[in-house]
């Protein structure tokens, strides 16, 4: 491919990246190049940048298609420049919302105040984007939790060390793709390796899959996978008594649908009686209307094209009341856990619409505490792999539940008497 062609193409990906289109079919489309040209933007404009200099040595540098590769080069590095310094002030986005959600103080509750060294970039972890091996971190894998098979399966990540854990926090990953693909292995890997190797208990699981498996088998998997983690957790060093959710996409919608539902015995069909509540949830990039309760144009089309005839295998006009009872926003109530909420405002994919508004329900509604964070120019599933976004992705929902554990288990220590010692040797 010729020198401008190539310019053409990274310039074309550049823009896509910037301005991604909105409608169902484009926008799904311009999804997979969007988000991988966005979140590797760095190592693109390197490329760009080596592209050119090779293109500007002498003999090369004359002629009308070399001028316009040379200004093609240089529209795509300022666009990839404008996405690495929009995605590295993400750290300051995340803090914002933490304060907003939680105040100012709730740095008190961190184990330690994060330094400027701790928020900054990892800029050696990037060069690896894809690479998820982390010598603090052992998992155990393909414990069944379910007789559905490898889709009823599970993984366990923990601490690498020998010295076994106890009573350590535990959360709970819930993979997206659209209810019909992915695996538990594909997901989420930052994020739980980052709280494994800080002493966390991390369970990731799969579940039942359309169409093969229509709704609600999805869902009832993933209260089928915290009744488990109650029942058997604490073999691992976890505490069944404190379990966070997250998740992204249809993980993020299921994260949440679980967390708002505890005990329905819709979603618990032969173990009505079983727990299934947890403390918080943290949703990624979730679907929140399944009903298109909403009037958004983004849930009516995903509702009548693709989850009637693909994953509810039943169509809104015939079942209203099975769509409703699926839609998170539909399920607020004053006793939802405590939510952070994380949606990327170049999604192209879900709405960010869905997003603020069920923020804004959450807000109406629950007691509990709510935090959003709307990260600009994100993409879909842009914390999936190792990338700027990703990092301060990881970093934020790190400091946000270490809040939550420390206040919770402080709110423990003062009902209970519970020896702080105690809870302070089972979060290490």
């Amino acid at each position: 491919m010729s020198f401008l062609r190539r310019q053409a193409v990274l310039a074309a990906l550049t823009a896509n990246a910037l301005r991604p289109p909105r409608g169902q079919r484009s926008g799904l489309a311009a999804f997979p190049a969007g988000w991988i040209f966005g979140e590797t933007a760095p190592q693109m404009l390197a490329l760009t940048a080596l592209d050119a200099a090779t293109h500007l040595t002498k003999g090369r540098r004359t002629g009308w298609k070399a001028k316009a590769g040379l200004v093609l080069a240089g529209a795509s590095a300022l666009g990839l420049a404008h996405i690495v310094r929009q995605s590295s002030q993400t750290k300051d986005v995340f803090e914002d919302a933490l304060v907003e959600g939680l105040g100012v103080d709730y740095v008190e509750q961190l184990d330690e105040v994060p330094s400027p060294a701790d928020l900054a970039t990892p800029w050696r972890r990037l060069a690896r984007p894809f690479d998820f091996t982390d010598d603090g971190v052992r998992v155990i894998e393909n414990l069944p939790y379910t007789e559905a098979g490898r889709r009823g399966h599970l993984d366990i990540y923990l601490p690498a060390g020998e010295d076994a854990i106890k009573e350590a926090p535990v959360l709970l990953q819930v993979h997206g793709g659209a209810w019909t693909l992915g695996r538990k292995e594909d997901q989420g890997r930052p994020l739980m390796n980052q709280m494994a190797a800080k002493g966390w208990v991390c369970v990731a699981i799969n579940y039942r899959l359309s169409p093969r498996d229509p709704w609600p088998a999805h869902i009832v998997d993933v209260k089928r996978a915290i009744a488990w983690v109650k029942d058997n957790i604490a073999d691992y060093g976890g505490d069944p008594d404190y379990l966070v959710i997250t998740g992204g996409s249809a993980g993020g919608h299921l994260a949440a649908l679980a967390a708002l539902t505890p005990g329905d015995p819709e979603f618990q069909p032969g173990f009505e009686a079983a727990d299934t509540s947890v403390r918080a949830a943290v949703p990624f990039y979730g679907v929140y209307d399944f009903a298109g309760s909403t009037g958004l144009a983004n849930a009516i089309s995903m509702r009548d094209t693709f989850l009637s005839p693909r994953v509810m295998q039943t169509t809104w006009k015939d079942a209203p009341d099975v769509y409703e009872a699926a839609s998170p926003i539909l399920r607020v109530t004053a006793d939802a856990p405590d939510f952070f909420v994380i949606h990327g405002d170049h999604d192209s994919l879900v709405a960010v619409d869905q997003a603020r508004m069920f923020v804004a329900e959450l807000r109406r509604t629950s007691k509990g505490s709510v935090v959003y964070a709307e990260v600009p120019g994100a993409q879909h599933a842009f914390d999936v792999f190792h990338s700027i976004r990703s990092a301060h992705a990881v970093r934020a929902v790190d400091r946000y539940l270490t809040w939550h554990w420390n206040t919770w288990r402080h709110g423990l220590e003062a009902d209970s008497g519970v020896d702080p010692e105690e809870l302070d040797d089972a979060a290490s």
